[in-house]
């Protein structure tokens, strides 16, 4: 029973750390699935096989080599010069996309609140460093209410489509982008995404005891994913091409369920980019701890005012332009990962 709990609470974890801003909101899988039309079913399928594969293993190996960060693992398949190198190179990244999180909680209390930008980014600060303090408990307690909301709430709206007139148009819509570029997007999209769980699938798996654990949360959690994955791309399929008009793409089709239930998906959107947030600031300031003796909450300050300086920027803008770019550079760490042995 207790390993049972364990397992879920690995998987919400990972789901967690996944369904970050670009993805609970849409954003992400119109970029990398939607606009893709009817290859976007398959494409999402491999996707989902690569996270059940690759992100199980992240956390056997952090477990049998009892790594410290995401800086341990990568001196690990890099070796310590080239691993140092990349670690550093994913501190940038993970800042960045720290940053996007920070500003789809902008963007969340712009378009469905009617709050102010700058009021979603300092009640996301100012949440985010009470949550830190008590460590990777609290980011696991977290994941397991709000990602079991989430997958309720993705049924919901998979009932709901399905009366839809264009349900099926996820298996009938076209696309003009190459042969070349479908089947390359959902390979940067689990390479950033992979990297991005990093700093937290790492610690995670280091910390649990059962090998058994590990591998059965690694395994329910990447199917959770592609689901979630699926659901949100069936759906937005049948709102296409309007949808793409919107920041936050599925509130606005949380909106056909009901105005309580589109209340519940945007305060589960902020909450999901919440915990992805908060989570890539424990991961970077775990690294950093290894090489900065200041005290643990100066540099989980010090972190979080340089998101909130780049969520400037907006949330689109920093979607469509920085997840393509640091994807190509994440696949090197995937590929290293398919090849090395446990």
């Amino acid at each position: 029973m207790k390993n049972g709990i364990r397992v879920l609470q690995i998987a919400f974890t990972y789901i967690g750390t996944i369904v970050g801003a670009g993805f609970a909101t849409g954003q992400e899988i119109l970029q990398f699935f939607t606009q893709y039309g009817k290859w976007a079913t398959l494409t999402i399928l491999l996707s989902t096989a690569l996270f059940i594969w690759l992100g199980t293993k992240i956390m056997i190996i952090s477990r049998r080599i009892s790594a410290r960060s995401y800086e341990d693992f990568n001196k690990h398949l890099f070796g310590d010069r080239a691993g140092g190198v990349i670690s550093i190179v994913m501190m940038f990244v993970l800042v960045c996309v720290n940053s996007v999180m920070l500003a789809g909680a902008g963007s969340v209390f712009v378009e469905h609140l009617n709050l102010h930008y700058q009021t979603g980014l300092i009640i996301t600060l100012v949440g985010s460093y009470v949550l830190l303090t008590r460590g990777m408990n609290a980011i696991v307690q977290m994941n397991s209410i709000v990602v079991p909301l989430m997958l309720t709430l993705s049924l919901a709206i998979i009932f709901n489509t399905i009366r839809m007139p264009g349900a099926d148009s996820f298996l009938r819509i076209t696309t003009d982008h190459h042969f070349t570029a479908v089947w390359t997007s959902p390979l940067l999209y689990t390479a950033f995404n992979l990297v991005m769980a990093q700093a937290v699938l790492v610690p995670l798996g280091s910390k649990t005891d059962s090998h058994t654990v590990v591998k059965w949360g690694g395994i329910l959690g990447g199917v959770g994913v592609g689901f979630m994955l699926l659901a949100a791309h069936v759906a937005m399929s049948a709102h296409m091409p309007g949808i793409r008009q919107y920041e936050i793409p599925m509130g606005s089709i949380a909106s056909n369920l009901g105005t309580v239930i589109q209340l519940i998906y945007v305060m589960l959107i902020f909450l999901e980019i919440f915990s992805t947030f908060v989570a890539d600031i424990y991961g970077v300031t775990l690294q950093l701890q290894q090489h900065i003796p200041l005290p643990p909450k100066l540099l989980i300050v010090c972190v979080m005012f340089i998101c909130f300086l780049l969520s400037q920027i907006g949330f689109s803008s920093l979607l469509s332009v920085l997840y393509p770019i640091i994807g190509a550079l994440c696949l090197i760490l995937v590929l290293k990962l398919m090849f090395i042995s446990k």
